[in-house]
């Protein structure tokens, strides 16, 4: 067998910060879950909430770029049933 020296002080510290940091990310999901369930109290929209959240981490050409996707895509489906409908006439 090689002597291979494992420093297991390191390792501990290492375990215990990232189990630390779990922690601390479960008391922050909890905090967040008490926000939303106050502002749904309030007659909020968890939904939208969530959503004005998403697009405000997105920078703006970015979100200009998905806007402009979903109008197309939301312009090509509506022509899509007009011209289904005018066939079926």
């Amino acid at each position: 067998m090689t002597d291979i020296t494992i420093p297991g002080g390191k390792i501990r510290s290492f375990v215990e910060r990232i189990e630390n940091l779990d922690t601390e990310l479960q008391e922050l999901n909890e905090q967040k879950k008490e926000v939303f369930s106050e502002a749904k109290a309030e007659g909020f929209d968890v939904k939208i909430l969530k959503e004005i959240i998403k697009l405000r981490k997105q920078d703006q050409d970015e979100r200009d770029e998905r806007e402009t996707l979903l109008d197309l895509y939301m312009r090509a489906m509506d022509t899509a049933q007009t011209e289904s409908v005018a066939k079926a006439a």
